[in-house]
């Protein structure tokens, strides 16, 4: 197996369709307040839509990028683990 194919294996996780009573998320502009961002988990870029946990010196949030449109907004910065939180409720379809 080569490189190449090792990367093309590789795909995040797939967002759950989002259920009819799910969270509204609030989205902003990006406050690009850190030099430095590590994006932790990502969803699969397979659809139109992806969503980034992104990490930065104990702070977290997630970052949604919508390639038709040519978009990148995100959540409030909080805590790592309440990102986490809002990230999975994304993936399970409970927060948008």
């Amino acid at each position: 197996m080569t490189r190449r194919d090792e990367i093309a294996d590789f795909h995040g996780s797939h967002v759950h369709p989002p259920k009819p009573d799910r969270i509204k998320l609030t989205w902003n502009d990006p406050a690009n307040r850190a030099l430095r961002i590590r994006v932790v988990p990502h969803t699969c870029e397979c659809k139109i839509t992806t969503y980034d946990l992104c990490s930065t010196a104990g702070q977290g949030f997630i970052r949604r990028t919508n390639r038709k449109n040519d978009t990148v907004r995100e959540t409030a910065w909080t805590l790592t683990a309440a990102a986490r939180h809002t990230f999975d409720q994304i993936l399970q379809g409970d927060a948008r």
